[in-house]
């Protein structure tokens, strides 16, 4: 990590981590919706092919027994990057770096082996996970204005420099990120892969105890593909640009404020991992204090 990247998330005054309460990105981040942004996000970064190999070849979250475990240890993480003290940030930064910079991938087309922490990886699977938070924070009516979109996403440098990437190098707005995702499109497709492991979403392999999930999370992972923008919902054979792809975008987007409107009365318990609870249930109360 570079020592601009150490810096950026180092907030003085403050122990509320890489963000705090005045932060776009916990107003996001606390809202239940992540869930559809989750399952976004997933889809979004399958259609790099390297990236997906990689994942595919090393990651838990496409082994159906460990999927599950692996999917919310996941979102554990994301709270803590997100909500954590500063120490917690840095710890979980540097412990995700050390398990990256031990992990190959083989490009299954050429036989190569690749780091996985290479850095074009790591700002694609970056760029692929905050740009979907912010297209279901857009459709659900939690991010209102472009300006607060913007905001967002010069936030979430920081989460970036916390893998190893130099912030001055992400996507800082919207134009930058739409600029990126129009130069990556062409190495963009569905691989076999990819296909395998969205399937296996979609039939979720939840053990008994959770079968309700069986129910939910193949609804949520049909509604995060299409929240994505129509080029890569093209990939997944749905209806890309034009106006069938409009008339698809505002049925997901109503589709998706009726759930969020659901989700948003369920018990805490149901709406994420008990360190994800607890940590938004904190951050909520700050937010709050500060209000008042």
């Amino acid at each position: 990590m570079t020592a601009t990247a150490d810096r950026s998330f180092r907030r003085p005054g403050s122990d509320d981590g890489l963000f705090g309460p005045d932060s776009v990105t916990w107003r996001i981040h606390t809202d239940p919706a992540m869930w559809i942004a989750a399952f976004s996000a997933l889809a979004l970064q399958s259609l790099h092919p390297r990236t997906m190999w990689g994942t595919y070849q090393n990651s838990a979250l496409f082994r159906r027994r460990e999927a599950l475990a692996r999917l919310f240890r996941t979102a554990d993480f994301v709270a803590t990057r997100t909500f954590g003290s500063s120490e917690e940030v840095r710890e979980t930064g540097a412990r995700v770096r050390r398990i990256h910079a031990a992990i190959t991938g083989v490009d299954e087309r050429t036989g190569e082996r690749f780091p996985v922490d290479d850095a074009e990886n790591l700002l694609w699977v970056h760029c692929a996970e905050v740009y979907p938070y912010l297209l279901v924070a857009r459709a659900c009516g939690i991010c209102r204005t472009d300006a607060e979109a913007d905001a967002y996403l010069d936030e979430q440098r920081r989460s970036a420099a916390l893998v190893g990437l130099d912030p001055e190098r992400v996507p800082g707005s919207v134009a930058e990120m739409t600029e990126y995702f129009r130069r990556m499109r062409p190495e963009l497709r569905l691989t076999t892969s990819a296909r395998r492991g969205i399937l296996m979403w979609l039939n979720t392999p939840a053990p008994r105890r959770l079968a309700a999930l069986r129910l939910v999370y193949p609804f949520l992972g049909m509604l995060g593909i299409g929240l994505l923008p129509g080029w890569a919902r093209r990939l997944y054979a749905l209806s890309g640009e034009g106006a069938a792809g409009r008339a698809l975008e505002a049925v997901m987007v109503r589709v998706a404020r009726v759930t969020r409107a659901v989700m948003v009365r369920l018990p805490e318990r149901y709406t994420g991992t008990a360190e994800q609870v607890r940590r938004i249930r904190r951050a909520k109360r700050i937010m709050r204090e500060r209000r008042n």
